[in-house]
């Protein structure tokens, strides 16, 4: 009965890793969109001869939505080193047979290929 719990504790906790690995790859995504988008705004602005002001704050605006790119990066390295500690002691356990299982696999090769995406 015990060994049940754990393993049910086990699975919701891979769930939520798995699930927390998902949205910092929408939020990573959506910052480089914010990035593409700010960096177009700047050299318009550049091109149209913007208010000096104008152009510094928007200057700021892309300098902060780059930085966040970083930060976004570490966090789904971290949330990485998390899921496949939790996918390890699943292993550890031998349960194989959750569908959550497939779902972590399949998310941690995701994450990996993104990173490896972005250092090349």
């Amino acid at each position: 009965m015990n060994s049940v719990l754990l393993n049910m504790a086990t699975v919701r906790n891979l769930k939520i890793k798995t699930s927390t690995c998902k949205r910092i790859i929408k939020e990573l995504h959506s910052y480089e969109k914010e990035v593409e988008r700010e960096s177009a705004k700047t050299a318009d602005m550049k091109e149209k001869g913007a208010d000096p002001y104008d152009l510094k704050q928007q200057e700021n605006v892309l300098a902060e939505s780059r930085m966040m790119i970083p930060d976004c990066r570490k966090r789904l390295e971290s949330a990485l080193a998390d899921l496949k500690g939790t996918l390890g002691e699943m292993d550890a356990s031998n349960e194989k047979d959750h569908p959550e299982i497939e779902d972590a696999r399949a998310t941690i090769t995701q994450v990996e290929n993104l990173l490896q995406t972005q250092l090349a």
